[in-house]
């Protein structure tokens, strides 16, 4: 029989706070066995399972998605090395996209990013007349459109 831990211990364990433990277990992503008294076990093994959502939320999964990954598994099934390579093999992706976003947020801390305030001098020189605009709503220069000027230069190409 596999070690039963507390929630306390799961949670020291795994770095994950109690209420986070309890909402993963409320929305089926873990389960625990109940004592008598009503008090949570977790198994030994539920530690995986744990560390599989966390990173998959640090790859930019939601639950939900989180959700049907883990029931691609036997139920109550832990990730192993064959299931982690297939269930990873398409975050590759997402990751290359958070990765540009956070370049594109890295330069764009001291430059405009396009939202239309025109309160910054700095964006009355890359934004006038709120030019962005015509790209759509939010940061655009932010979100991947190029400013004005190197818009204005792709033309001339």
């Amino acid at each position: 029989m596999a070690q039963l831990l507390t929630i306390s211990e799961t949670s020291r364990r795994s770095g994950v706070a109690s209420s986070a433990l309890r909402y993963y277990e409320e929305r089926g992503l873990i389960t625990a066995e109940r004592e008598g008294s009503g008090h949570r076990r977790y198994p030994r093994p539920v530690l995986r399972r744990i560390a599989f959502v966390v990173f998959a939320q640090k790859v930019g999964l939601s639950l939900e998605e989180i959700a049907a990954e883990l029931a691609k598994l036997p139920p109550q099934g832990v990730p192993g090395r064959e299931d982690w390579s297939r269930l990873s093999a398409t975050w590759s992706g997402r990751i290359d996209e958070r990765i540009a976003e956070l370049e594109r947020l890295k330069a764009g801390l001291t430059e405009c990013i396009g939202c239309g305030c025109l309160s910054l001098d700095r964006c009355k020189l890359a934004n006038p007349d709120d030019r962005a605009a015509r790209h759509g709503s939010g940061p655009r220069f932010w979100l991947g459109d190029p400013p004005p000027a190197q818009t204005a230069s792709a033309a001339k190409e």
